[in-house]
């Protein structure tokens, strides 16, 4: 019989023993947030191999934001010390092993898979016992939404591994976390380890690396805003000024609806009133997989449930354009639900998000009922060309921005939120009562 050691060949550092020593003490639901190089993936992936060989035989996944980033850091990744991270998993431990699937067979029974939270939801049923949540900071917040009822049915553990974003999702998580017996939370910046020396993020600075991005990456600041960014400045202003908050609606008033329509994509429906010169956004929704009868249907429930009176419908400028298979637009299909349709100015991309950061400084946000809305706006961001960023081996230090947004998540909810801000209804009715019916009491 073949022994198999693990962890195979690796020990942590000092500095990452208190997580390792946490999980290994029955800890389920950890957070570290720790500077750019501190040696998340190793920790998360070494853990990940002690538990799929000699813990419980399941499924466990090694998220990162993206799939392709999956591939590049982990399934083709080779760490500061020039070890691909694939060799942490002893030889004799695998029996079978799909490059296309990004995953490994154990000799044991289990499966450990690269997976990427752009696309988790393809892989639904697969009902995973472990998670690394790399980079988590930067995904989608569906994902976990997804992935936490299923390890609380089956009493799995998921591992939280992440450079600070702004005031976005990781944030919450961290400060959720500190507060929770039952969670393991730490941050480790530069100062803690000292993994990094202070000469190398000079060196980085003097290289053009910006001052909010070396606070981000190596000091762990939460203040700083996402790096590339489009409204993380704005974002961070509502956030300072109380803006996100508590916003009732209006009763008096009209709801304007702001939409992103996907095709095999999700939908994104902002509700807006104006209340003289502020933007009140009082409530969003977005889903996947729906026709647009179902949207109609959201209207319509929201108009009994909440007292709301519509204004306008806004929509891109391609509602218009007709189907190859039924001949009709999906504007005709809306118009036939009783969804009037009003069509947003065609402008050019950079145009609306000009537009909207214009009107950023007016707008309230509902935290509550926008909350995934407000992350889409935080979150929202220049496209990366990967070809030309400089990297390391634990991914992109110095990225290099394309003059275009990056499609992701967040994209829905930014897109529909510039086709509001480029509108101008007019005759204008925002803020303006609504007549009321007269009511005779008898």
């Amino acid at each position: 019989m073949t022994e198999i050691k693990v962890p195979h060949d690796w020990l942590p550092r000092p500095y990452q023993e208190p997580l390792w020593d946490a999980l290994a003490g029955g800890c389920k639901r950890a957070v570290a947030v720790w500077h750019r190089r501190a040696g998340k993936d190793s920790v998360g992936l070494n853990w990940t191999v002690r538990e799929a060989l000699s813990g419980r035989v399941g499924v466990y996944w090694h998220l990162l934001p993206t799939l392709r980033q999956g591939r590049r850091v982990v399934w083709d990744g080779i760490t500061g010390d020039g070890r691909r991270f694939l060799d942490h998993w002893p030889n004799d431990a695998v029996t079978h092993r799909r490059n296309d699937e990004m995953k490994f067979e154990l000799v044991n029974g289990s499966i450990w898979q690269v997976v990427g939270s752009d696309n988790y939801d393809a892989l639904v049923g697969a009902n995973p016992v472990g998670v690394v949540m790399s980079e988590y900071a930067l995904q989608g917040p569906a994902a976990w939404n997804y992935l936490r009822p299923i390890l609380a049915e089956n009493g799995g553990w998921a591992v939280f591994l992440y450079t600070p974003r702004g005031h976005n999702h990781g944030y919450a998580l961290y400060n959720m976390a500190k507060g929770e017996p039952d969670w393991f939370a730490q941050k480790l910046t530069r100062d803690d380890t000292e993994a990094i020396s202070l000469e190398a993020v000079e060196a980085e600075r003097r290289s053009g690396m910006s001052n909010e991005m070396i606070e981000q990456e190596f000091f762990c600041s939460f203040e700083a805003p996402l790096h590339g960014s489009y409204y993380g400045h704005e974002m961070m202003e509502a956030e300072r000024d109380h803006r996100i908050t508590h916003v009732p609606h209006d009763v008096a008033a009209g709801v304007e609806t702001w939409w992103d329509l996907g095709i095999g994509d999700a939908t994104a429906i902002w509700f807006a009133q104006r209340v003289g010169q502020e933007i009140h956004l009082i409530d969003y929704h977005e889903e996947t997989g729906k026709g647009l009868a179902h949207y109609a249907s959201v209207l319509q429930a929201k108009r009994e449930e909440r007292s709301m009176v519509y204004a306008d419908h806004v929509f891109p400028h391609d509602v218009r354009a007709r189907e190859l298979g039924t001949g009709k637009s999906r504007a005709e299909v809306l118009e036939d639900l009783n969804v009037e349709v009003t069509i947003a100015p065609d402008l050019h991309v950079n145009d609306g998000i000009e537009a909207s950061r214009a009107i950023l400084p007016r707008c309230w946000f509902d935290e509550k009922r926008c909350e995934r809305g407000i992350e889409a706006l935080r979150q929202y961001r220049k496209d990366e060309d990967e070809n030309r960023g400089r990297t390391d081996g634990t991914g992109a230090l110095m990225p290099y921005f394309k003059a275009k947004p990056r499609h992701d998540w967040a994209s829905h909810g930014a897109d529909a939120f510039r086709y509001g801000a480029v509108y101008r209804p007019t005759p204008s009715t925002w803020g303006q009562p609504i007549e009321q019916p007269e009511v005779a009491i008898v």
